[in-house]
């Protein structure tokens, strides 16, 4: 099997086997659309679920619980304060945590003696603490500033680094896909939005750009000498490069899905709701759209903001004549690279001309 997956490794990256990623892109944007719009659609009829961070409110944590029923903390809540319906979870194997909104230091200490009472435990076992609306507010604000921040940075920064506003305008485009992805998988389990899912959400980024400054840092290998050559266009070249690391990024994102699926199975089934499962969620499938978009979207766009450029068009034109003509360049081109979807054109033309050829 390993070898087997070597084997597949090595002529992709030498170009006797291609995946059609480039060629098909329009059907990679196509599956792209419809997860987002789909996870998007569900997430936004759920709402989202954002921790007391973001919405302020009150928090008791009653530990050493003998019975982690959820129904016991609900009816408390309900009972003392009719019109606030609280949030429940479990954390470890004995403790609750209840959120409810703002409540007066009365109120909360009417509470936590109930809490302690129908969990029979002491009532130094309940402990309480509140978050105020404009602490909340300030954290939301913090998050969006830091976020767009950072994606301006990031742009500004991989424009130098290419040096082609392009190239960084198509790795944010997939960047965003990832966001999106990672968002609506999360709105659509419904797990808590807290500042661990931030952290978790901005290494995704991170990871997301990562990988496709590889595909891209191969693209700029590949097309160093594009227009020296009449073998291959420029969408050839990028469908190599992607074909060239695809394996290396599956190889990477299975390394780092190992221990990030194993804190989310351990987040979930032995610490208990809440603790490591937002931001371990975030990033289990942050890499996976990650990976995904770096290898089948950020080429493809890549190519179609850069297709049009006068240089690359011209060069496109003088590959195709080649072909046309079943010259020496045309057919070792044909059998080194793959040729992308908006650039077949003349190739039933060359056919037939090396088919006379043979005859002849």
């Amino acid at each position: 099997m390993t070898a087997t997956f070597s084997r597949f490794g090595n002529d992709l990256h030498a170009g006797r086997r291609t995946v059609p990623i480039v060629r098909r892109r329009r059907t990679w944007y196509l599956f792209s659309l419809i997860a987002v719009v789909l996870l998007l659609g569900i997430a936004g009829v759920r709402g989202p679920n954002l921790g007391i961070e973001f919405t302020g409110g009150s928090e008791f944590q009653v530990a050493g619980v003998a019975d982690t029923e959820q129904s016991t903390a609900r009816d408390i809540v309900r009972e003392q304060l009719p019109d606030n319906e609280p949030k429940v979870t479990v954390l470890g194997r004995d403790t609750m945590r209840v959120q409810t909104e703002q409540l007066d230091s009365g109120e909360t200490a009417a509470l936590a003696e109930e809490l302690a009472s129908g969990y029979g435990v002491d009532t130094d076992a309940v402990s309480t603490s509140y978050i105020g609306p404009v602490w909340s507010g300030d954290i939301t604000q913090k998050m969006l500033r830091g976020v767009l921040v950072f994606l301006l940075l990031v742009a500004a920064t991989m424009a130098l680094y290419f040096r082609n506003l392009k190239a960084s305008l198509a790795a944010m485009g997939a960047l965003i896909h990832d966001m999106l992805i990672t968002a609506g998988v999360y709105g659509v389990v419904g797990l808590e939005i807290t500042p661990g899912t931030v952290i978790g959400f901005l290494t995704v980024m991170g990871y997301s750009l990562y990988d496709t400054i590889v595909v891209f840092d191969k693209v700029r290998e590949n097309t160093a000498d594009l227009t020296s050559q009449t073998r291959a266009t420029f969408a050839d070249q990028v469908e190599l490069a992607a074909n060239q690391t695809l394996v290396r990024s599956i190889n990477t994102s299975v390394v780092a899905l190992l221990p990030v699926g194993s804190i989310l199975a351990i987040g979930s089934f032995l610490l208990g709701a809440g603790t490591l499962k937002d931001i371990s969620l975030a990033l289990f499938i942050g890499i996976i759209a990650g990976t995904y978009s770096s290898i089948f979207l950020a080429p493809g766009i890549l190519v179609d903001l850069r297709r049009r450029e006068p240089e690359i068009a011209q060069h496109g034109e003088q590959v195709l004549q080649a072909r046309r003509s079943g010259g020496e360049s045309g057919v070792a081109g044909d059998r080194a690279v793959n040729r992308s979807d908006g650039e077949l054109e003349g190739t039933a033309a060359r056919g037939a001309a090396e088919s006379n050829g043979e005859r002849r």
